[in-house]
C-alpha cells in the first residue's frame, strides 16, 4: 500500500511534546517490565504445572522481551517476526510485508520504535510479546495480562450487581418505548471503556462506583454525541425488512467491567426485540493489556454462571445459551491484531469486511479501534467523522470512545481550543468521550 501524501501525518514519537512519544518513552517499558516480573514471578507455578522445562521458558521469554526493551529504548530498528508454527492462522506475512512498506515510506531508512508510526510500533510490540511465548515449548497459550484482567472484574462486582438489577428491570421492555433505556445501555458501554489497564500501564483500573447514577452528569462531557440515531436506525431495519434478522455487531475493547457492559447491551437489544442476533469480535491474541480474548469472554461467563448472587448466576446461563442458539456469535479474526488501520481491511482482509457489511449497525468499542478508525492521524480536530474514515464504510457504524490518546475528530468549531485552554491534557485522561455515527455503506 503506498502512502498518501494528501493524509495528515500518522502520530509518533519522533514528536516529543506528543502523547505518542510519552507512550513510547514511558509506558511501554513500564508495560513490558510487568510482563517480565509476572513471568519470573511465574516459574514455580509453571514447574508445578508442566515440569521444569517451563521454568527454562519462563527464562528464555523473560531474555527476549527485555532484549525488546532494550531495542525499544534505544531506539533500534524494527525486526521481522518470526513464523509460529502453533497459529493456525498465520499472520507473519501480514506484519512483515507491513514492515517492508514502512521501510518503503522512509525513503528505505528503517522503521524504529521512535520513528516510526506510534500505532505501529505499539502494535509491534504486543505482536512481539505474543511471539517469545508462542516461540516457548511449555507456555504458548499462556496469556501474561490473564490475572489482571480477571481482577479487573472480581475488584468490580459491587458495579456489576447493581448494572445486573438495572437491566432486570427493563427486563420486558417493547420495541415501541425502549429507546430510553437502549440509550442508557449505550451510555454505561461507553463509560465503562474508562476501565483500561493499557492506559494505567497495568495498574489496577476497576469500577467500583454505580455505573448508572452519574450518566446525566457525565453526558456533558460527551462532546459528540449521536447516540439518538442508534436506535432509530436498527428499527428500521426491522421495518425495512421483517422477514430479515436484524443484526448488531459490537468491535470489543477491554475485559473486566467493560466487557459486561457490553454483554448487558447486547441482552437488552435482544430482549427488547431491537435485534435479533449480536455478533460480537474479540481478539485472537492478548492484545494492549486488557483487550477481550476467546478465554476472557468465556471465563466472564462462566464466572458470572458460578456466582453465589442468583441474578448474576442466572444471566451466565442465559449468555450460555445465547451462544449455544447462536443469537450471539462470538469470533476473533487476526485482522484485529495486526497494525493495519480500518481503511486497509478491505485490501487486507476481504473476508471481514465483507462480513460486517452483513451487519445493521457496528459499534466500535475504545481508544484503540478510535485511532484505527481515523489512522492515527493528526486530523485537525473539526475534520467530519466521516471523512477521517477514509472510505471504511462496510455499514452504518458508531464509535463509543473515552479519549485516550491526543486525536480527535468531527468537533464542533472552537470546542478544542477550549477544553485546551482549561486542560492541556484532556484528549488523554479519559474524562472526556464521542459517540460518533456514520450511516454511509461502500460495499
Amino acid at each position: 500500500m503506498m502512502a498518501d501524501t494528501t493524509l495528515p501525518e500518522r502520530l509518533s514519537a519522533k514528536f516529543t511534546d506528543t502523547f505518542a512519544y510519552q507512550t513510547v518513552k514511558d509506558r511501554l517499558p513500564i508495560i513490558l517490565t510487568k510482563v517480565i516480573n509476572t513471568l519470573y514471578t511465574f516459574r514455580k507455578q509453571a514447574a508445578q504445572k508442566h515440569g521444569e522445562e517451563a521454568v527454562q521458558d519462563c527464562k528464555t521469554i523473560v531474555s527476549r522481551l527485555s532484549k525488546l526493551k532494550n531495542e525499544m529504548q534505544t531506539d533500534k530498528p524494527v525486526l521481522p517476526l518470526t513464523p509460529l508454527t502453533d497459529i493456525e492462522e498465520q499472520d507473519v506475512d501480514i506484519w512483515n510485508g507491513y514492515l517492508e512498506e514502512e521501510v518503503f515510506r522512509n525513503k528505505g531508512e528503517p522503521a524504529s520504535f521512535f520513528q516510526s508510526a506510534w500505532l505501529y510500533v505499539e502494535c509491534y510490540m504486543y505482536r512481539k510479546i505474543m511471539e517469545a511465548i508462542h516461540l516457548s515449548t511449555a507456555l504458548q497459550s499462556f496469556d501474561p495480562f490473564g490475572e489482571q484482567k480477571r481482577n479487573a472484574l472480581l475488584q468490580s462486582l459491587q458495579a456489576v450487581t447493581l448494572l445486573s438489577n438495572y437491566l432486570e428491570e427493563h427486563a420486558h421492555d417493547k420495541p415501541d418505548n425502549a429507546q430510553q433505556a437502549f440509550d442508557q445501555f449505550v451510555q454505561i458501554s461507553l463509560w465503562g471503556n474508562k476501565c483500561d489497564l493499557s492506559i494505567s500501564a497495568g495498574v489496577e483500573n476497576s469500577q467500583k462506583i454505580d455505573p448508572i447514577g452519574p450518566l446525566q452528569n457525565l453526558q456533558s462531557h460527551i462532546l459528540v454525541n449521536d447516540m439518538h440515531k442508534l436506535f432509530p436506525i436498527l428499527r428500521e431495519a426491522r421495518t425495512k425488512d421483517p422477514s430479515k434478522k436484524v443484526r448488531l455487531d459490537i468491535i470489543l475493547d477491554n475485559a473486566g467491567f467493560e466487557l459486561f457492559t457490553d454483554l448487558c447491551l447486547a441482552e437488552f437489544a435482544i430482549r427488547a426485540g431491537i435485534v435479533d442476533v449480536v455478533h460480537m469480535h474479540y481478539k485472537a491474541m492478548p492484545w494492549f493489556v486488557s483487550d477481550v480474548t476467546y478465554q476472557d469472554f468465556m471465563w466472564t461467563i462462566d464466572t458470572l454462571q458460578n456466582h453465589r448472587d442468583n441474578l448474576l448466576s442466572s444471566l451466565g446461563k442465559s449468555w450460555h445459551r445465547r451462544l449455544s442458539s447462536k443469537q450471539w456469535d462470538i469470533s476473533g479474526h487476526k485482522f484485529w491484531t495486526t497494525p493495519h488501520d480500518y481503511s486497509e481491511m478491505k485490501q487486507v482482509s476481504p473476508d471481514l469486511y465483507e462480513e460486517l457489511s452483513r451487519s445493521d449497525l457496528v459499534l466500535f468499542k475504545g481508544d484503540l479501534n478510535y485511532r484505527k478508525l481515523i489512522g492515527d492521524r493528526s486530523w485537525e480536530h473539526t475534520i467530519p467523522y466521516a471523512e477521517a474514515l477514509c472510505g471504511f464504510h462496510p455499514a452504518p457504524q458508531c464509535a463509543l470512545r473515552t479519549s485516550k490518546a491526543d486525536l480527535i475528530v468531527g468537533l464542533p468549531e472552537g470546542l478544542s481550543e477550549e477544553l485546551t485552554s482549561k486542560d492541556k491534557d484532556w484528549m488523554v485522561t479519559g474524562e472526556y468521550a464521542v459517540i460518533q455515527y456514520c450511516g454511509m455503506r461502500n460495499l
